[in-house]
């Protein structure tokens, strides 16, 4: 029996690990053990622990709560245990997703006791080393022995950084997820009562959470979209504490909480566009049809911007309402560009081979 060590810590790596375990369970459960450890690197429990109840997620095998301190030392405190967990377990290969503190700690923990790594979603790039997801990515990919890429365009990022071997275009798990989930999702009272068309807003990355002016911008945009449309934005920890410290007003708008990942698919289901900084719900949000804002300078799902089914606006207010009314035009979308729903299975078959 091979041991597989599957290492996640944040919402979209919650839903990206489900599909595989699903695959595991469903295929290769007498040849392939799973363990999974949650960092804790969303404390939240709306952020969190939903995840695992709603998505029938197998309850994680360890749990380092770890989580809310500075990324050096979250991501110090990371390495320490996981060490300890992999020197314990000895597994054959280390999975992780994605960019995150948890990702890097992962990949290094494992890069330095000779594990095997496979790392899903790489090559990805921003090519904005300001951001803190960018050099997680960059550097996990470059200590992978299995590179899952989602598109042509990822696996030629990692040939141009002079990574040659065990590339896999697979496509995205997150597709897999979408199909799977959205057949059964039902909404809770937070959500099922919000009538469609609005517009879906989430903010909740540090280039824009941190900077007064980027936040201001953004929620100066937002107020006046909803005075076309409601504008629900489920509100994130981080996001909720700096709009109250700068004192921002929110008056126009629907906040809600935390919301766990059936109520993110109803939502989008609902919603006539969506504007985002974050890199999961931009795909969502191409998976349903709908036209999204970026609010960033930069994305790493570059094909959403060439197809002209998304726009970066940046946290500029007038190139969000430029884009809003641009985007509200939107009539048709390209197939199939990040997979057609099986890149959980290609992934472990290439997986099952290696070990």
């Amino acid at each position: 029996m091979k041991k597989i060590l599957t290492v996640i810590g944040a919402r979209p790596q919650f839903i990206k690990a489900a599909t595989i375990s699903r695959v595991i369970a469903q295929y290769h459960s007498d040849k392939i053990k799973e363990l999974i450890l949650h960092t804790g690197q969303h404390y939240d429990q709306n952020m969190s622990d939903i995840f695992f109840d709603e998505m029938n997620i197998p309850k994680p095998d360890f749990h380092l709560n770890i989580g809310g301190s500075t990324h050096g030392e979250m991501t110090g405190s990371m390495l320490t245990e996981l060490e300890k967990i992999m020197l314990q377990e000895k597994p054959n290969l280390v999975l992780i997703y994605g960019d995150t503190n948890s990702t890097l700690a992962a990949a290094l923990s494992a890069a330095k006791l000779h594990i095997p790594v496979a790392h899903v979603e790489a090559g990805m790039r921003s090519h904005n080393k300001k951001m803190p997801e960018e050099i997680n990515r960059v550097l996990s990919d470059h200590v992978s022995t299995l590179l899952f890429c989602p598109t042509e365009v990822s696996a030629n990022n990692l040939k141009k950084e002079s990574i040659e071997d065990n590339i896999y275009i697979v496509g995205d798990v997150m597709y897999d997820a979408v199909l799977f989930y959205n057949k059964n999702s039902k909404p809770s009272p937070i959500v099922s009562d919000i009538e469609p068309g609005f517009y879906l807003a989430t903010c909740h990355r540090q280039e824009n959470t941190d900077s007064k002016e980027n936040l201001v911008q953004i929620f100066k945009a937002l107020t006046e979209l909803s005075k076309k449309k409601n504008v629900v934005l489920p509100l994130h920890p981080r996001t909720k504490k700096y709009i109250e410290k700068y004192g921002i007003d929110t008056s126009g708008l629907t906040l809600i909480p935390p919301v766990g990942y059936f109520d993110i698919l109803n939502l989008l289901k609902k919603a006539s566009m969506v504007l985002t900084d974050s890199g999961g719900l931009q795909k969502e949000a191409y998976y349903f049809k709908k036209p999204v804002i970026i609010l960033r300078e930069e994305t790493e799902w570059t094909e959403l911007v060439d197809n002209q089914v998304g726009i970066l606006s940046g946290a500029n207010y007038e190139k969000i309402i430029s884009s809003e009314l641009e985007l509200s035009n939107l009539t048709s979308f390209p197939k199939n560009l990040y997979g057609d729903g099986n890149s959980a299975k290609l992934i472990m078959e290439h997986i099952k081979s290696y070990i």
